[in-house]
């Protein structure tokens, strides 16, 4: 019997559908988290293999480009762990500073399409 892999979702803004149902579907334990903030704790607790979260540019940063970096910076430690980015079309150009920095596996334009989601995961998922 194989071992689901974990998944963790970061839903700060939402205004989408709740995609668990998909997570599930193909193999994945999701656990969910309503913060970057909460999420980073969850992420040295549970190792997941796959990250889902929202790209949320944010200008007044001073340090940073948005919600994302110090996601990021805590996953480079996990060996294996793949994130798949939600963002808004209209800044497409500060996710591609962040995609100079960081590795993302996937980047998916809102509205996010299921299907588009599901291509994502497939090559993630613990049924390969």
């Amino acid at each position: 019997m194989k071992t689901k892999k974990h998944l963790l979702a970061v839903v700060e803004l939402g205004g989408y559908p709740d995609f668990t149902s998909i997570y599930e579907s193909m193999g994945f334990d999701v656990t969910m988290e309503n913060s970057v903030r909460n999420a980073n704790r969850t992420l040295k607790k549970l190792k997941p293999e796959v990250v889902v979260a929202e790209f949320n540019f944010q200008s007044d940063f001073r340090d940073r480009t948005s919600n994302l970096e110090s996601l990021l910076s805590t996953m480079q430690w996990l060996d294996k762990c793949e994130i798949v980015v939600f963002f808004e079309k209209e800044y497409e150009h500060q996710l591609e500073k962040l995609k100079t920095q960081y590795h993302l596996h996937s980047t998916l334009a809102f509205p996010i399409e299921e299907e588009s989601l599901r291509q994502a995961l497939q090559q993630l998922s613990p049924t390969e």
